[in-house]
């Protein structure tokens, strides 16, 4: 420099940022930033939700496995709630739609980007099937819903029966039919899985008189649908020793005779 001092490279530095234009948008240019802003995001949003270029083009459905319900059904009930673009579609409405079905127990509804509706139910399990006085069978999950009526029951599931005696028949304003079938079937969904598989009816005499009549013609005197948890354990215990009939009425109390 002139005077001969050194020259401070931090204040060159400076000397050139302040001397370097600066870029300024006047208000116009803001506008019109905005403005392009505002129109990019509007043609997103209606190739989204309102062109046909992100429709729904397939229903995918989970879950149908057993045969008695199908994909196609599933997708059927869906209707016309899955048509349009994908991102309009109500998944509540969708699923309530779904869930509305007999057999399905529940389901999930979700979209798969870009053209998929996706849903995926979970089908209901027959625990018991009731024998209906014209010779039908209605299923019944563990839940106590009935969701279908057959000419024959479905295998691996006890079939309940009325039998009632004299004095259930006597008391029948007090414990009506269908509170002896309700406690049957949860007599029913509690069976252990080596049980239920082996138990081919469960008669009901009266609400204290419930039997099992399993396979290889033994016959378990299960009593009331009270205790169910605490009878299953000890009648699996039970069922290690030899007889033909198995008594759990009393659980403290167990009996094998026969």
């Amino acid at each position: 420099m002139a005077d001969g001092r050194l020259a401070d490279p931090l204040e060159e530095e400076l000397e050139v940022e302040e001397s370097a234009p600066r870029l300024r948008l006047s208000r116009r240019g803001i506008v019109v930033l905005g403005a392009l802003g505002a129109a990019v995001l509007g043609v997103l949003a209606w190739l989204v939700f309102f062109s046909s270029v992100l429709d729904v083009r397939d229903v995918a459905v989970q879950g149908t496995s057993d045969g008695k319900l199908t994909a196609d059904q599933v997708r059927e009930t869906v209707g016309g709630l899955g048509d349009g673009p994908l991102a309009r579609v109500d998944l509540d409405d969708v699923r309530h739609r779904v869930e509305a079905i007999p057999r399905v127990a529940r389901a999930e509804v979700w979209r798969g980007w870009p053209h998929t509706l996706r849903v995926k139910v979970v089908e209901r399990k027959a625990v018991a099937a009731v024998k209906g006085e014209d010779g039908q069978f209605t299923q019944v999950d563990a839940g106590g819903v009935s969701f279908a009526t057959e000419q024959a029951p479905p295998e691996g599931v006890p079939v309940v029966e009325l039998r009632l005696s004299q004095q259930a028949n006597d008391v029948d304003g007090v414990i009506s039919r269908p509170q002896l079938v309700q406690g049957a079937v949860a007599v029913a969904a509690g069976l252990p899985p080596e049980v239920a598989k082996l138990a081919g009816s469960m008669v009901v005499h009266s609400y204290d008189d419930i039997q099992l009549q399993l396979s290889g013609g033994a016959t378990v005197r299960w009593g009331s649908p009270e205790q169910i948890d605490r009878k299953a354990r000890v009648l699996v215990a039970l069922m290690n020793q030899k007889g033909t009939t198995f008594d759990v009425t009393a659980p403290e109390a167990p009996a094998v005779s026969g």
